[in-house]
């Protein structure tokens, strides 16, 4: 169908009079905006739903939800046929979050299927949690993460608490698909079987998350460590606070502009803690009470942000691939000098992380497994290895950790704690996290990795993307920042193409559209279209080994000017 047939379409089916004021209008006034809201059906993708909330079948609203739903819920009784279905469901602080969870939780009772629904915004992690505790078959998060106000989204997981993979995903992608009409959708109003999860719940996650900490006897002995916190108007404010103080961390001072819950974010841009933007009033708060560490979390507090002190008492902001380095180097070495660390554990991180963390892992003889950039593939190889190899830590560049099993998504509750353990543990050492840094980069080689991304919205912004991937695959650079690329590896063709040696052998990954070439020198650039964003992302990493401590800023510069020519030979924007 045509955006106008499809506008037509939805105008004749049973739906509230806005929203078919709102589509007239539009057929009448406006044909650029009814093909940008029509010219596509929201696609259920293999983590859900996103897109920007308004009318439309390209648009979050209760009838895009409530037929996403419909698909997830006639998966669900064809899969587990004659037996007892429930489903957890949780939202974040954006605009509807509240209204798509009570949409979901009524499709799903109208298909006989129980829910369990948080009675108020809760982190996503902790509805990774519940679906794990509370025995259900799958569960749905009303969030779109650090995108900006205008979007919200529907996250879809299965029985083991981890977002839906192969081949659950495909197969409730197909039965969303079959949903073609609204008369389709079984709905009710109330229903017995959606039942609140009270506050009580709150206690069991935060005592889990308590049972992780690694070393207690640092924690006593530095528990006070000043820290000050952002929930950038999201979840995070409902745990990350009770949960520091509970593990004993008493000197936290929350910033309280960004304090309230609220779907506009009214103080920052963008409500994600990799902007500088978003952690600024965080800074003001940190300089005000000089603040050994700043923590900022997005919405639905899966992502956190660190600032730290540096050697010069200034405030600097840690990238993703800095804070999850120092993170599994916290946990190696903490875990080996208490003679916890085991043969059997492993750590796992994605394609597009740091490589120091590969480094850190073979040093310390613990297996680093790499994945496709998600967390739902971090969750497949814990899966995998359940029984076998405990799980000590793992994660993405993009401000994602998770420090146990007992959660299968990133989890910025468990994160700050141990990142409150870190700081706790260099002080009580007499140091800091920006010295434990540096003694992380004089043992293991400077690393520096940076990420632009570059946003094209819309139809032609889809396409524009789609070309760039292709002329890349065409036509990949002979060289980077003055380095032959020796490897192509082509994950969407599931290839690694050796230049030296000119042979091609296969990737074992899933296909998924990326691109890295690895040069001579060791440097890695990637390129990857968003699977959530109108985006594509481009992601360096270079690195050099330093003879001291005192080379680490020298070479540190010299890196950050290397990615700089790098981007200028890729023909990026400056």
């Amino acid at each position: 169908m045509t955006a106008e047939e499809k506008a037509k379409f939805w105008l004749a089916q049973d739906i509230d009079q806005e929203s078919k004021e709102q589509i007239q209008y539009l057929v009448d006034n406006n044909p650029e905006e009814l093909e940008e809201v029509f010219y596509k059906d929201l696609e259920f993708g293999t983590g859900g739903l996103r897109g920007i909330m308004g009318v439309g079948s390209n648009r979050m609203n209760i009838y895009t939800v409530s037929m996403a739903t419909q698909g997830l819920a006639n998966y669900l009784n064809n899969t587990f046929i004659n037996q007892n279905i429930c489903v957890a469901i949780a939202y974040d602080s954006r605009n509807n979050s509240q209204l798509f969870a009570e949409t979901a939780a009524k499709v799903f009772a109208g298909n006989d299927i129980k829910v369990h629904l948080f009675s108020a915004l809760r982190p996503t992690p902790q509805l990774s949690y519940a679906i794990r505790e509370l025995g259900c078959k799958a569960g749905v998060v009303i969030t779109a993460s650090h995108n900006p106000k205008e979007y919200n989204g529907y996250k879809a997981y299965w029985d083991d608490g981890a977002q839906l993979t192969a081949p659950h995903d495909q197969n409730v992608i197909d039965e969303a698909g079959k949903i073609s009409s609204f008369e389709q959708i079984k709905s009710v109003e109330e229903s017995e079987l959606i039942e609140l999860i009270s506050e009580d719940f709150d206690q069991d996650y935060i005592d889990a998350i308590k049972s992780l900490a690694l070393d207690t006897k640092s924690i006593s002995e530095g528990n006070d460590i000043n820290i000050v916190y952002s929930s950038i108007h999201g979840t995070g404010i409902t745990l990350i606070p009770k949960t520091l103080e509970q593990l004993g961390f008493s000197n936290v001072h929350i910033v309280e502009q960004q304090a309230e819950p609220n779907g506009n974010f009214p103080t920052v841009v963008y409500p994600n803690p990799e902007e500088a933007n978003a952690l600024a009033l965080g800074i003001e708060l940190a300089k005000e009470k000089e603040a050994d560490l700043l923590m900022a979390t997005d919405p639905d507090a899966d992502r956190v942000g660190v600032a730290i002190k540096d050697d010069k008492g200034e405030y600097i902001l840690l990238n993703g691939n800095q804070m999850a380095s120092l993170m599994v180097y916290y946990i190696l070495k903490t875990r080996k000098a208490l003679d916890t660390l085991k043969k059997s554990q492993y750590v796992v991180k994605t394609i597009v992380t740091s490589e120091l963390i590969d480094t850190m892992c073979d040093k310390y003889s613990i297996p680093c497994y790499n994945t496709l950039t998600g967390f739902k593939y971090i969750a497949t190889t814990i899966r995998e290895l359940e029984g076998k190899m405990q799980f000590i830590g793992g994660g993405e560049e993009s401000y994602g950790f998770m420090t146990s099993a007992i959660v299968r998504d990133k989890d910025a509750v468990a994160a700050c704690s141990l990142i409150a353990e870190m700081a706790a543990s260099a002080k009580a050492s007499g140091g800091s996290l920006f010295d434990m840094m540096q003694d992380m980069y004089n043992h293991f080689g400077v690393w520096h990795e940076d990420m632009q991304s570059i946003t094209i919205k819309g139809k032609a912004g889809q396409e524009e993307i789609a070309n760039m991937m292709k002329t890349f695959r065409a036509n990949p650079p002979v060289s980077l920042g003055g380095s032959k690329v020796v490897k192509v590896l082509d994950y969407q063709n599931q290839t690694e193409d050796d230049k030296l040696n000119n042979v091609t052998t296969k990737l074992d990954f899933p296909a998924s559209n990326v691109l890295q070439f690895i040069t001579e020198k060791g440097y890695k650039i990637s390129a990857r279209p968003s699977g959530t964003e109108p985006k594509i992302k481009f992601y360096f990493s270079v690195s050099e080994s330093v003879a001291n401590e005192e080379q680490i800023e020298s070479v540190t510069e010299r890196l950050k000017a290397l990615v700089g020519q790098i981007k200028k030979e890729l023909n990026l924007p400056s």
